[in-house]
């Protein structure tokens, strides 16, 4: 189970009893690992070259979708179909963070970066095709986090310039920026049970 790590750890789960756990290693490549049956599995090199932590999510069982910025800036995607790795999917835009990912139902994704005008911006994936990417304002001072709790339904959280936690929630359309206070040292993470 030992690795070194370059960066954040991402995690998620496609079933009961399984967790996908992934990072950047000293090579800059993403690594990958899972618990299943009580035990963890080595350390699987998934390649690429990433310039942050990655994140990943899942809107099935045995689907994971993984996302990181490289060296480029731009976004890039990875998934597991349930038999083997896609290769590298270049999704554009310009990232100054990590990007974020959830989903709230079957073949459906939302992610979520820092853009150059520290804004955050939203690309998705409708189970047919990728949006292009949505200004949602705000000024971020971090890496974006998002969770959804059900269908329709996502809950996304930063820090700004202040060290103050921040919202932005969709259900029906996107809510305003809502301020919640804190004194913040690190980029907020969030997820919610269904």
């Amino acid at each position: 189970m030992y690795g070194v790590c370059h960066s954040g750890i991402a995690a998620c789960s496609w079933g009961p009893g399984r967790i996908d756990i992934f990072t950047r290693g000293t090579d800059n490549a993403m690594w990958h690992m899972w618990w299943v049956n009580g035990q963890f599995s080595g350390w699987e090199n998934l390649g690429g070259v990433l310039t942050s932590a990655p994140t990943a999510c899942s809107w099935g069982p045995n689907r994971i979708d993984t996302f990181v910025r490289g060296t480029d800036n731009a976004m890039w995607h990875k998934w597991w179909d349930g038999h083997q790795w896609s290769g590298w999917e270049n999704l554009g835009g310009v990232l100054t963070s990590a990007p974020a990912a959830c989903s709230w139902g079957p073949n459906r994704i939302d992610t979520f970066v820092r853009g150059t005008d520290n804004a955050m911006h939203h690309k998705c994936w409708d189970g047919h095709q990728w949006s292009g990417w949505v200004n949602l304002g705000g000024i971020l001072w971090s890496a974006p986090t998002a969770c959804c709790w059900g269908p329709g339904r996502i809950d996304t959280f930063v820090r700004d310039a202040g060290s103050s936690l921040h919202t932005k929630w969709y259900e029906n359309g996107w809510s305003n920026w809502t301020h919640l206070g804190g004194g913040l040292h690190s980029a907020p993470g969030a997820t919610a049970t269904k």
